[in-house]
């Protein structure tokens, strides 16, 4: 399993680079993301959140995952705002206004092009894991105050984890 690099670091910042090939490389650094996901409990994830800046997500809803490769949003519908949490901010949960419905283009494991339609909950997934491979994170949906704020909540949250963990 992979560590999850976590915020600040500036990995998480930067744009992914789109894949030409879709080869066995590509395949192990899926298997890589979904052991990582699953390991984390997570329900999404990018592959720069392992630190790894192409444009692959994993997605895995209701005991099923899917591959997507250089994934796009290519048009959505409706509004909705959640509050949403992610593995690289622990400890955070800001409001972020995503597409009701968005359709998708990406390819999966066997280089074939797939156009998705997805609502609801999984399109917030999705939408939230392209986030990431353009380097935007869920606090970048919020002010600079509440972020200033969040972000400094979390670094205590997590360094009393951490001496709570050493105590043990």
């Amino acid at each position: 399993m992979d560590e999850i690099r976590i915020y600040p670091d500036p990995l998480l910042m930067k744009k992914a680079v789109p894949l030409r090939d879709i080869d066995g490389k590509v395949r192990e650094i899926v298997d890589r993301m979904i052991e990582t996901m699953y390991g984390n409990r997570g329900i999404g994830l990018a592959a720069p959140q392992i630190g790894i800046l192409s444009q692959i997500i994993v997605v895995g809803l209701e005991d099923r995952w899917t591959a997507l490769i250089n994934p796009e949003l290519i048009e959505g519908e409706g509004e909705s705002v959640l509050y949403e949490g992610c593995l690289s901010l622990p400890t955070l949960e800001v409001p972020v206004k995503r597409k009701e419905k968005a359709f998708i283009r990406a390819w999966d494991l066997d280089g074939k092009e797939m156009n998705l339609e997805v609502s609801g909950f999984p399109s917030r997934v999705v939408q939230h894991e392209i986030d990431h491979l353009q380097g935007i994170l869920i606090i970048d949906h919020i002010s600079r105050l509440k972020r200033k704020l969040l972000i400094r909540k979390m670094i205590k949250d997590l360094k009393r984890a951490q001496k709570k963990s050493q105590i043990l």
